[in-house]
């Protein structure tokens, strides 16, 4: 687990030993069951995920009891509710494992603290909040310019891992469609 993170880190920056172990010291574990929740709305929310294994997916609940998934996150991905995580607020939306998982994460102290005093981390989480922005703004301009095949096209195009370990069902909420349309749009 340790050796993954680091491979993880160092795609972006290097570490000594020294280093990688006081990074490492601040991370903690946790295993899920499938269909746990690693984060339920309403809750405070302390931590940032990093996934050694499994998967797991983001989502809003509207009013209507409608799941909206925001996003998925697998092996070598980060997931949080990041407003609640950065503010230090209550979620409003779920984090839950869709198969067994092991995450590893860190509180936003553990975060500013190895920021702080070890600048290379600085540059790391930067980097890592900088893509995950693009990859976020790249998302909401597809749902707002492309129609539903396109978006389809394109997701299995860049993630075409999803197709084959989240349900249709799952994959369609991501999307914005139905069921039924995606369907169509695969058959």
């Amino acid at each position: 687990m340790s050796s993954q993170l680091r491979k993880h880190i160092e795609k972006i920056t290097s570490l000594t030993d020294e280093e990688f172990e006081f990074v490492f010291s601040h991370f903690h574990s946790k295993k899920l069951r499938k269909h746990q929740y690693l984060i339920e709305a309403g809750e405070y929310v302390e931590n940032s995920y990093w996934v050694v294994s499994g998967f797991l997916k983001a989502y809003y609940v509207d009013a209507s009891e409608k799941e909206h998934i925001l996003s998925f996150a697998m092996e070598d991905w980060w997931i949080t509710d990041y407003e609640a995580y950065i503010t230090r607020t209550m979620s409003r939306i779920f984090v839950d494992s869709i198969e067994a998982s092991e995450v590893l994460y860190i509180s936003l102290d553990d975060r500013e603290k190895l920021c702080n005093e070890l600048h290379k981390m600085a540059n790391f989480f930067r980097e890592k909040v900088d893509m995950g922005y693009v990859g976020l703004q790249n998302r909401i301009l597809t749902l707002l310019t492309t129609n539903a095949k396109e978006r389809y096209d394109e997701l299995l195009l860049k993630n075409p891992e999803l197709f084959q370990r989240a349900s249709k069902t799952l994959i369609a909420s991501y999307l914005g469609v139905s069921r039924e349309t995606l369907s169509r749009l695969n058959g």
